[in-house]
């Protein structure tokens, strides 16, 4: 942690509040969309296909307004879009305190989602450009911050949640009430792309849908971000299987979280510094990509097998799913500065944060559909009785994955551009 410290402290005080953000951005919400669900079936007492719904509403207003809000950042400045988004979501959360209507429920959800379509890509932009040659590094912190959110919330909000689960939405709203707050009188004004003076909204998504190796870029990585979501389905249910329900459960499905958050924290800039002095960018990519598919064979050692009804114990049995679970968060820590990087290479400085939306758009539906295959995989692999198919067609993705980005590096389609002028 005193290297993130002194890594933070090296950057200019816009880039600290960027960070900050980020991790009270994931406070927020992972203190509180846990245990959404179980409010809306348990104490709501809503039927399963509305739960569903509701939050299917959340993601389908995040993922289908990514590109809206990135092209509204690149066009009106990142401040406005960043505090827009905090604000919407305080309003949000607030709602879901008091929300007891599906209308209402489903208002509220939709506000939490397109807020995060505003905030993201603008936040990334700023950082990008505010962080200059240096985005690399300053992208590797992002990680850090952000995985901390991720890690401290869901355990503040199991805390909240025990008392009540509006208080949990009432201290979320405070939070981002207090973001909001905090950035309108310290964020500085930033401009987006220095092309928005007389250029349409239809020219300046035609700049970025004809740019071919930024949509390759995005397709090859799309596996990555349903192999990183692994750790919400496969491990889960794979958890489940082993150990079984109730208490041993749930705690070996939290340990799944807590190594991957430590992970995360503890290894992302040294694995940063180690790749930036050892490799290119772009063998980063693949390097990560590699780890990722790597990541998917320990799982293979237990599945099909009930150890834990022939005596083994949990803690002996959950170890190839703890190891998934690091690997696919070193992966990531390896992947992610470089993957932001190669982004602002690829738009060549030009509409960054419309190109940012756009990449979160495609990614998001390639988790939907993602998801959906590994399920049926699963499904069918039980019913098959070949319980290690499922991990050998992941660790394939990640694997076919590394090869295309290769592929794209080879073909000179990831070349990075030089660093974008401030301004823009």
């Amino acid at each position: 942690m005193k290297t993130t410290w002194r890594h933070m402290r090296s950057f200019d005080p816009t880039v600290q509040l960027l960070l900050i953000n980020q991790l009270t951005i994931n406070l927020g919400f992972y203190m509180l969309m846990p245990y959404l669900a179980a409010h809306l079936s348990g104490t709501l007492a809503l039927a399963a296909w509305a739960v569903g719904l509701i939050l299917g509403m959340r993601n389908l207003s995040q993922q289908g307004m990514f590109l809206v809000g990135g092209a509204l950042a690149d066009r009106l400045g990142y401040r406005p879009l960043i505090i827009a988004g905090c604000a919407l979501r305080t309003i949000g959360f607030a709602a879901l305190a008091f929300a007891d209507t599906l209308p209402t429920l489903l208002a509220a959800s939709a506000a939490t989602g397109l807020a995060g379509a505003l905030f993201n890509p603008a936040v990334r932009a700023y950082l990008a450009a505010e962080s200059g040659e240096r985005r690399v590094e300053a992208f590797a912190l992002f990680n850090v911050f952000y995985q901390a959110g991720i890690l401290l919330g869901p355990l503040i909000g199991l805390a909240l949640t025990a008392v009540a689960f509006p208080i949990t939405c009432l201290v979320a709203a405070v939070l981002f009430a207090a973001l909001t707050l905090l950035q309108t009188r310290r964020l500085p004004a930033r401009t987006g792309s220095a092309e928005a003076q007389g250029t349409t909204l239809r020219e300046q998504a035609a700049v970025v849908m004809r740019n071919r190796p930024f949509w390759l870029f995005a397709a090859a990585m799309t596996g990555s971000y349903v192999l990183s979501f692994q750790i919400y389905l496969a491990l889960p249910l794979e958890t489940k299987r082993l150990v079984g329900d109730g208490t041993p459960g749930t705690a070996a499905t939290s340990a799944l979280f807590v190594v991957s958050g430590l992970v995360a924290l503890a290894g992302q800039m040294r694995i940063t510094a180690w790749c930036k002095r050892n490799l290119t960018p772009q063998n980063c990519l693949v390097t990560g990509l590699g780890l990722m598919a790597v990541a998917f064979l320990p799982p293979m050692l237990t599945s099909g097998r009930n150890l834990t009804a022939a005596g083994w114990h949990t803690a002996v049995v959950m170890l190839p799913l703890l190891a998934c679970a690091a690997l696919l968060a070193a992966a990531t820590a390896v992947l992610y500065p470089f993957e932001m990087d190669t982004i602002v290479a690829l738009s060549g400085g030009r509409w960054v944060a419309t190109h940012y939306g756009l990449y979160n758009t495609v990614c998001g539906i390639g988790i939907t559909m993602g998801n959906l295959a590994t399920g049926a995989v699963l499904d069918a692999a039980r019913n098959a009785g070949l319980a290690a198919l499922p991990w050998a067609v992941l660790a394939l993705v990640g694997a076919g994955c590394a090869a295309a980005v290769a592929a794209l590096a080879r073909s000179g389609n990831l070349t990075t551009a030089a660093p974008a002028p401030a301004g823009v």
